[in-house]
């Protein structure tokens, strides 16, 4: 994959680190518009997805990289990258191949937990929450 609008040196990508030495990043399908799921990136994360062109995400419980797909197949492959007003956070659009969450689902984001139709939270979500104003 070649980067056509920015030169991505070290110095480069310092701009996207100077809050925290993690950025989150949220992965759309770029066919759909469906948001898929969201991770976090650092330096070398980071690094890897612009010269692969499939993303890598650092994991906070396992203290690791991770290529998204790596050992189950269901890689995110990128057609574009966007950074926020304040270089704080990615968008990614990717390709998606099988699904993106680890339970199975085709997006992480498939609990509902509230309608606006009814303003009603759906039983059983939100243990213990506070009730909507009527």
């Amino acid at each position: 994959m070649s980067v056509k609008s920015i030169d991505f040196t070290d110095k480069n990508l310092e701009r996207f680190f100077q809050k925290s030495d993690l950025l989150p990043a949220v992965v759309q399908e770029a066919s759909t518009g469906q948001v898929l799921m969201v991770a976090y990136m650092n330096r070398e994360s980071l690094k890897r997805t612009l010269q692969t062109g499939y993303t890598w995400f650092y994991s906070r419980s396992r203290k690791k990289l991770w290529n998204k797909g790596e050992t189950s197949g269901n890689v995110q492959k990128i057609v574009k990258i966007y950074s926020d007003c304040d270089d704080d956070t990615l968008l990614i659009l990717a390709d998606q191949t099988g699904p993106a969450c680890h339970t199975g689902a085709h997006s992480c984001f498939f609990q509902e937990i509230w309608r606006d139709d009814d303003g009603k939270c759906l039983d059983g979500i939100i243990p213990n929450g506070p009730e909507p104003e009527k």
